[in-house]
């Protein structure tokens, strides 16, 4: 996962992958069938891990409005969490590439992990829209974009020195914008 998510998936090496695995070419296939086999493994185990972050504002139990802050600011506080590399896996490993079938594969799997992401947020906004706690005239769909392309974002405005703080400043500015006001 982190030779993935520091090199990307099309210039993670197999010579990368066999030193993080331990394993030797033939086991790494046999265990995983190829590289976008374990390409989807990894990615599997980073949103069961850091990347849960933004399963938050699916959290049903949650006011929409509180697990929409907490997916945004627990996203920006996991991307600069300096214990492993900068950025979103999903958002970076795999976005583009050659049009080769194992970069091809890899790029559906992160894509299919942001319709989730998406699919999430929108859900959540309903909610809240039902909830009467956001703003009854935000569309959904277009809100939707809005706040998952921040979330997008934060790799590159990390990488590129902006500061947490600053995006925490600029999480707080969508939140005040979908809030209902009283």
């Amino acid at each position: 996962m982190l030779v993935f998510w520091r090199h990307g998936y099309e210039a993670s090496s197999m010579a990368q992958l066999r030193a993080a695995t331990g394993l030797s070419s033939a086991s790494l296939y046999g265990a995983f069938g190829s590289k976008e086999g374990l390409f989807e493994r990894a990615v599997e185990h980073y949103i069961a891990g850091p990347g849960r972050v933004s399963e938050l504002v699916g959290d049903l139990t949650r006011d929409p409005l509180e697990a929409l802050g907490l997916m945004l600011h627990g996203t920006i506080e996991m991307q600069s969490d300096e214990g492993h590399p900068g950025g979103c896996l999903v958002a970076l490993s795999a976005t583009l590439g050659a049009d080769g079938y194992d970069d091809a594969a890899a790029r559906s799997i992160v894509a299919a992990r942001r319709a989730e992401d998406r699919a999430r947020i929108e859900a959540c906004l309903r909610r809240g829209r039902a909830a009467g706690v956001t703003r009854a005239e935000l569309d959904p769909e277009a809100t939707t974009i809005m706040l998952h392309s921040f979330v997008l974002g934060v790799s590159t405005q990390l990488l590129d020195g902006v500061q947490p703080t600053a995006l925490h400043a600029a999480a707080d500015l969508l939140l005040d914008g979908v809030r209902r006001q009283h």
